[in-house]
């Protein structure tokens, strides 16, 4: 309830702007310069099932271009699905154990400075007092050479069995994150290294940017795959953008939604900043979905947040701000994916008790996947009252065009030419293995 009734405060204080008027919004974020070769090389890797244990899931599987750098899905199917997006099934030869916990986020802007922690809960981040700077639930697992926390996170996908690496004694990935074996010698990382260096044209590729026969390690691959996704989802040229620097209009829609975005309805609030986003972490209600975020050990279908990092308590159901550039693109929404629409995202916003308690399941994209329990935390009474207690956003009423309009606004962040890719999905990779389009 403090923190509820701060936000409400920091609203009811916060500067109104005039009709028009451009938001101070602060430096413009800088991106560092790519370095081609190293770019190139994390195009043909981010396409390359080679990366997972069973050689058929790519980074782009759960990220690609043709769904905003998402999979189109509230919760996605990981190892053990076939197809790609909403077309994804269940391959009956070797079906899923579970969905993937959460919504698959978008990749834009992740170059950025202003992005220092990665995931839905923030488990990732750069942080000076860890080492290498940065800091990660794995511990003494952690290897060192990654280049920041975009690199890290490519940690986390193939050590998962239900994302990347298979499930236990499909193969020698999945056997050697199964028995703890991950920066060991000869452990998981070095397994999917060596796939790489094995591969002529990748280790000509990677002779250009480490030098001539250097050795190949996970942290090479991870830098060069952050390497990519700065220079191709880069996303910085909106509309919005163009009308913040004085060389074009937006359509009048979309400036009444920007003074209510920045004014009364106090979404700047959280969504501050030139990429909307406050990087911080709010619990918003939004409806509980799928497995949950649970050890294997673990026999509950809740997904605490923020909470599960830190142990605190009130970090209880509280997810990172997302950034809405190219929010249009990936849909549905929320950690769980529970919103199929922005328009329905933005109405929750408004009243988080009200929109959980009368939330129709029906509107989530979910693969078919036989025995899954997918609403347990949705029909339990207490459950919903856990989530509804935790929320920290202030009821607000806003009339359906004054929702229009701000919907309207969110669709001037949308930068088409990145939407289409700088390089785009290359036509084959250097394992020969089939490329996701």
């Amino acid at each position: 309830m403090i923190r509820c009734l701060a936000l409400l405060a920091s609203v009811l204080i916060a500067p109104v702007l005039q009709a028009g008027e451009r938001p101070d919004l602060g430096p413009r974020p800088v991106f560092p310069a790519p370095d081609m070769a190293a770019v190139e090389l994390g195009q043909l890797l981010f396409y390359d099932p080679i990366l997972s244990g069973n050689r058929n899931i790519a980074c782009s599987t759960c990220h690609h271009p043709r769904f905003g750098t998402s999979d189109g899905v509230s919760l996605g199917l990981g190892e053990g699905g076939i197809g790609l997006g909403p077309d994804r099934v269940v391959d009956p030869k070797n079906p899923p154990e579970q969905r993937i916990p959460r919504n698959a986020p978008g990749l834009w802007n992740l170059g950025a400075p202003e992005f220092t922690v990665m995931f839905h809960d923030g488990r990732l981040e750069d942080h000076p007092d860890h080492p290498g700077g940065i800091r990660t639930p794995l511990g003494e697992d952690m290897i060192s050479g990654f280049d920041d926390a975009l690199a890290a996170q490519a940690m986390f996908p193939v050590l998962s069995a239900d994302e990347m690496a298979g499930h236990y004694s499909e193969n020698d990935v999945a056997q050697a994150v199964r028995l703890g074996q991950l920066s060991t010698p000869g452990g998981a990382w070095d397994r999917i290294s060596a796939r790489i260096a094995d591969i002529p044209e990748y280790r000509t590729r990677f002779d250009a940017v480490l030098g001539q026969g250097a050795r190949i390690t996970f942290a090479d691959i991870a830098n060069v795959l952050a390497d990519f996704i700065r220079f191709e989802w880069r996303a910085d040229n909106s509309p919005f953008d163009v009308y913040m620097a004085g060389r074009g209009d937006l359509p009048s829609a979309a400036i009444r939604g920007m003074d209510l975005f920045y004014g009364a309805a106090g979404c700047s609030q959280c969504h501050s900043g030139w990429l909307q986003s406050d990087q911080g972490f709010h619990a918003l209600a939004v409806p509980q979905l799928g497995p949950g975020k649970a050890a294997r050990f673990e026999a509950h279908n809740r997904d605490e947040g923020r909470l599960r990092v830190t142990g605190a308590s009130e970090d209880a159901f509280a997810f990172r701000t997302p950034s809405l550039r190219n929010v249009t693109l990936t849909a549905p929404y929320g950690h769980s994916g529970a919103f199929a629409t922005l328009e329905m995202m933005v109405r929750h916003h408004l009243d988080p008790a009200r929109s959980l308690q009368g939330y129709d399941p029906d509107q989530t994209i979910l693969p078919m996947l036989e025995g899954a329990a997918d609403w347990r935390i949705h029909q339990s009474a207490p459950e919903r009252a856990a989530l509804i207690s935790a929320a920290t956003v202030a009821t607000l009423s806003l009339s359906d065009a004054e929702v229009s309009d701000i919907v309207s606004f969110l669709s001037s962040l949308t930068d088409e030419s990145a939407a289409a890719g700088r390089l785009g999905v290359p036509d084959a990779v250097p394992s020969g293995l089939p490329v996701d389009r």
